[in-house]
């Protein structure tokens, strides 16, 4: 039992360190400042078939596809089933993540129907503002006035998001982490969902800035169909 526990508080700190779980930027921050744009752009077909990772091909087969550019988002794929199928940057993580301005981030998500009338405007919003030159902190101003104005939409019941690539880079000290999918509700504290407690299979994390909670689900598969080789236990 006591090893049992042991191994779910380990998983734990590594999730939300993992997945944007907040945490104090010191001065030796590897990525102080925003690297140049080219670093953080992507060959389109190599950004295609990237967000394309995110979800089985049942799914990502029929998906829209985005890609980012200099200046945002645009539809390289047009989809079929709802689902919307990209590839995050660094600036989606909460403003004191170390991992804010890395480049190496590429972070796939396939959202569904609800997740990409409600949360991808987020993604899209922070990344114009972010490739026009604001700041972090310019940027969560234009985000919350946003909200505030109903610019944004509250998330909506039922948005989900696959987050099953093998070839994904979150941050640094999870790289990949493990195959999961997300669950995002307005915001609510993770332990109402049984979160965050030792033997859960669930995570959460609440986010302010977004106005949601995001929920964690790792599961026994990547999107290509293999095992996860190092599953939570």
């Amino acid at each position: 039992m006591q090893r049992k526990l042991i191994n779910v508080t380990l998983a734990l700190t590594v999730v939300l360190a993992a997945l944007s779980q907040a945490h104090t930027q010191s001065a030796s921050t590897p990525y102080p400042k925003m690297a140049p744009v080219d670093q953080y752009l992507m060959p389109q077909q190599a950004e295609i078939a990237l967000a394309r990772s995110a979800a089985p091909p049942s799914i990502s087969d029929h998906a829209e596809i985005l890609v980012m550019g200099r200046h945002g988002y645009k539809t390289a794929v047009k989809g079929a089933n709802g689902f919307v199928c990209f590839v995050e940057r660094s600036w989606t993580n909460k403003l004191d993540h170390r991992d804010f301005w890395n480049p190496k981030v590429r972070a796939p998500f396939c959202v569904n129907a609800a997740a990409a009338r409600s949360y991808l405007p987020i993604t899209e919003m922070k990344t114009r503002l972010i490739l026009a030159g604001k700041s972090k902190q310019q940027m969560a101003t234009a985000i919350q006035t946003a909200f505030d104005q109903k610019k944004l939409p509250p998330i909506e019941r039922g948005a989900m998001c696959f987050m099953m690539s093998k070839q994904g880079y979150l941050n640094d000290a999870a790289t990949h982490w493990h195959p999961h999918v997300m669950f995002f509700t307005p915001l609510t504290k993770p332990e109402s969902w049984g979160a965050n407690l030792p033997a859960s299979p669930i995570f959460g994390t609440e986010d302010q800035l977004d106005r949601l909670t995001v929920f964690f689900i790792p599961v026994a598969k990547w999107s290509d169909g293999t095992p996860d080789a190092n599953p939570i236990n």
